[in-house]
Formats: C-alpha cells, sequence, structure tokens
C-alpha cells in the first residue's frame, strides 16, 4: 500500500474540470470521501490545474455514449432523409412546381426559410463574448499564447485548408467539374458547430475552440465570397466554364443572407439573453436546447427537398455521388493530423510542461481545421446554383462523411493524448497521460 507521500503524489495529477466543481477520480489513485480536499504537498490550486492540466484525462471510453441523441442519429437521420426525397422526386413530380411558386433571391422560400432556421441556432451557441473575456483570463500562463493560436488556427484554415480541399477535389474528381465544386464550397467554409461537439469529446480546451469559433464566423463572411471566386474560378479554371463558374456578387449575398442574418440574430439573442443572471440560465437551460433541434430539422428538411428535386437524376448517377466521399474523408484526415502534429511538435520541442501546447490546445486546433460548415457550403451552393445542381448535392454529402469519420478520430485523439503527452517533474519524474508517475533515472 502506497504511503501518504506518495499517495498524494498519485492524487496531485488528477486534474480538475473546474474550480467549482468536485475533484474527478482517477483510476487506480486515491480520492476523498465526501469530495473533502485533497493535500496536495503545498501546491496550490491553481497552479496544480494550470500547470498539469496538460495531462489531463479525457474520457478514454464512452465517447459515443457522450453524443447527444440527435447527434448519434444524425447520419442514419441523413440517409433516410435522402431515400425519403427520393421516393418523393420520383413519385410525385410536381414537387418542384410547388416549392418553386415563391422565390426569394432565386432560392424556393420554403428552401430559403430552411437554411436561415438551420443556421440560427448554431449561432446562437457561438459565444462572441469570449472575444472579451478569453484574453483576461488569462489561463494560459502567457499573455501572448492566445494570439500565437489564433495565427496558427489562421494559417490553418484560411490557408492550409482551402488547398487542400482543392488539391483532393482535383485529384479524385478530374472528370466531374460540377460535384468537384461543391466539395470545394465545403472546403472554403470553416466549422462553427460540430467543432466544439468533437473538442468537448476530445477533451480540448473549450475556451479557446469558442475563441477559434468566433474569429472563423466572422472573417467567413468577408472572407468565404473572394475565396469563392479565387479556388473555384482563378485557381480551379472555371472562369470559362458556365456550368461551374462563380460569381462573387451571388456567393457574397448568399453569405450574408444565410450567414449574416442567422449570426445577426443569434449575437442579438446572446446580448438579451445574457444581460441578467437570470436570463443568462434561461439562455444555457432552457432556450438553446429548446432551438437546438432547429439545425438538425431545417438541415434533414433542405435534404428532402434537394434530393425530391434530383430524385430522377440521382437514381443515375450513384457513382459520381459515392465518389465524392473520397475527397472528403481524407480531407478531414489529412487536416486533423496536420493540425494536432504541430501542435504536439511545438510542445514536445518548446512547450512541455506549459497548458498553452499541450494536448488541450492540440485538440482544439486539430479538429476545428478538420471540420467544415456544411450548413454554409449547402446554403451557398443552392443559392448560386440551384437546388437541384450537383454542387448542391456535393455539398449535402459532407454531413454525411463529417459525423462518422471525425467520431473515429475523436477515438484516435483520445488515444494518442495517453501516448504522447506527459510531463517530467525537476526531480526527474514522469507524468505520462493515464497519471501514473514513474521516477527516471
Amino acid at each position: 500500500m502506497a504511503s501518504g507521500t506518495e499517495e498524494n503524489k498519485q492524487v496531485s495529477t488528477c486534474i480538475e474540470q473546474s474550480p467549482s466543481l468536485p475533484l474527478p477520480t482517477c483510476e487506480g489513485h486515491a480520492s476523498t470521501e465526501n469530495n473533502d480536499p485533497i493535500p496536495t504537498n503545498g501546491v496550490s490550486r491553481f497552479d496544480l490545474t494550470y500547470h498539469l492540466s496538460v495531462i489531463k484525462l479525457a474520457p478514454s471510453t464512452g465517447i459515443f455514449r457522450r453524443l447527444s441523441v440527435i447527434d448519434k442519429l444524425l447520419t442514419p437521420a441523413i440517409f433516410v432523409a435522402m431515400v425519403v426525397g427520393i421516393v418523393i422526386g420520383e413519385f410525385v413530380p410536381s414537387v418542384q412546381e410547388a416549392f418553386d411558386t415563391v422565390q426569394f433571391k432565386s432560392v424556393s422560400l420554403p428552401i430559403a426559410i430552411g437554411l436561415i432556421v438551420m443556421m440560427y441556432p448554431v449561432l446562437t451557441k457561438v459565444k462572441y463574448e469570449s472575444l472579451l473575456q478569453l484574453r483576461q483570463s488569462g489561463r494560459s500562463g502567457n499573455s501572448s499564447s492566445w494570439f500565437h493560436h489564433i495565427v496558427i488556427s489562421l494559417a490553418l484554415n484560411w490557408i492550409v485548408a482551402p488547398f487542400v480541399m482543392l488539391g483532393l477535389a482535383w485529384a479524385t474528381l478530374p472528370d466531374l467539374p460540377t460535384f468537384r465544386t461543391g466539395v470545394i464550397l465545403v472546403g472554403l467554409a470553416r466549422c462553427i458547430a460540430m467543432v466544439l461537439v468533437w473538442n468537448d469529446l476530445a477533451g480540448g480546451d473549450r475556451e479557446y475552440c469558442a475563441l477559434l469559433v468566433v474569429v472563423n464566423s466572422l472573417l467567413q463572411i468577408v472572407l468565404y465570397g473572394p475565396y469563392a471566386v479565387l479556388f473555384i474560378n482563378i485557381i480551379g479554371g472555371a472562369k470559362a466554364q458556365e456550368n461551374i463558374h462563380v460569381s462573387y456578387g451571388d456567393v457574397a449575398i448568399s453569405v450574408l443572407i444565410y450567414l449574416g442574418i442567422p449570426l445577426s440574430l443569434g449575437f442579438l439573442t446572446r446580448i438579451v439573453l445574457l444581460s441578467t443572471p437570470r436570463s443568462t440560465t434561461f439562455l444555457h437551460k432552457t432556450y438553446i436546447p429548446l432551438v437546438s433541434p432547429l439545425t438538425t430539422i431545417g438541415l434533414l428538411y433542405t435534404i428532402v427537398v434537394m434530393f425530391a428535386y434530383q430524385g430522377h437524376h440521382i437514381l443515375h448517377t450513384l457513382g459520381p455521388v459515392f465518389r465524392v466521399f473520397v475527397p472528403l474523408i481524407l480531407y478531414f484526415c489529412i487536416m486533423w493530423t496536420i493540425g494536432f502534429g504541430m501542435i504536439w511538435w511545438i510542445w514536445k520541442r518548446w512547450g512541455k510542461g506549459k497548458r498553452a501546447w499541450g494536448y488541450e490546445m492540440a485538440s482544439v486546433q486539430a479538429f476545428t481545421a478538420a471540420s467544415n460548415n456544411f450548413e454554409l457550403a449547402i446554403a451557398v451552393a443552392i443559392a448560386v446554383y440551384g437546388v437541384g445542381s450537383d454542387q448542391a448535392l456535393a455539398a449535402t454529402i459532407g454531413p454525411l462523411v463529417e459525423v462518422p469519420v471525425l467520431l473515429s478520430i475523436t477515438w484516435v485523439s483520445v488515444w494518442l493524448q495517453k501516448r504522447l503527452f506527459h510531463v517530467e517533474h525537476e526531480e526527474g519524474e514522469k507524468i505520462d497521460a493515464n497519471g501514473s508517475s514513474n521516477s527516471m533515472p
């Protein structure tokens, strides 16, 4: 049986999730009953939490169980929506005329409303206030580390990721320009929703993830239009091809409508409901859980309508549709590896023992780089090319692929945490991510 001192050393490696919560119990280590304070050999609660938080245990089991019911059922629900849409399109051909009766900016009004409704809950969850709070918190222990991570994230999301998707789209779909364009649109849309889920499941830093989501949300309004022209018309060579050529004006208007309107509504919602403690509780405990299903409902509704428009066409183009899976799967895996590997390399070389470059930040950067805002890509593809276009169909494959692939990568992330990240004490004691400690010679 371990002595009191040795036991305390082991217990001190179990890191708190929050100063306001009871200390969690690490498997194989001692804990006090009734959540009594745990001795830490003179190490302050703050220093212990943030100096050693690089080895905080991410949950290695039960990842799928921790997903919400909606997230668990998203992939099969998308499959069902596709089948329902195809059946409607085959047996009720007049559905297209019915939806086109009233249009808004060349998009069927019911579809336009569905797209905006789909985006609103996502943008209501974005913590815009984190722009002001994060630097003041000083959690990283280095006042400039937050800035360094933003620069890295901008480089990964707005330089590396678009070129990776462009290269993969051309390499795998050289003979399918319309489907290739839809894939490129997905690569240009940076994630602002599901990345929060994947990062949380993997045990990443929530505050930094929230900050990066805010930055990407704002940048998309400004950059998505110019990027679409650059990567589709200029670099992609579509300037002279009418069926895939994209107009900056059309993309910019689409972004303002389908991202700008719900972003403004989400921002105003948070301003109003964060004004008092009571309304803040209402926002987090009642309002967000109430409106969150609207994203899935809007997405499934849009998919049903799209596939109803293209039911006959889809049945005769199953080969190209399945080929779209290839660049998307490769993209998610490559971008996650680049983001995770970069932070691990920096941590290994310069950042050992520093929270700002530990596993939590590797998780944030990796999942932010690998995820995409497929809602925006679908909305822009429909608005610019039409609900019955190959571009819109290709963009719809995004969420179908992203959920199972990134869920699998989440397990990989947790597995790598225990094997790649550890810190060494001044006394020569090596502490692994699994919480065990061994004396170094």
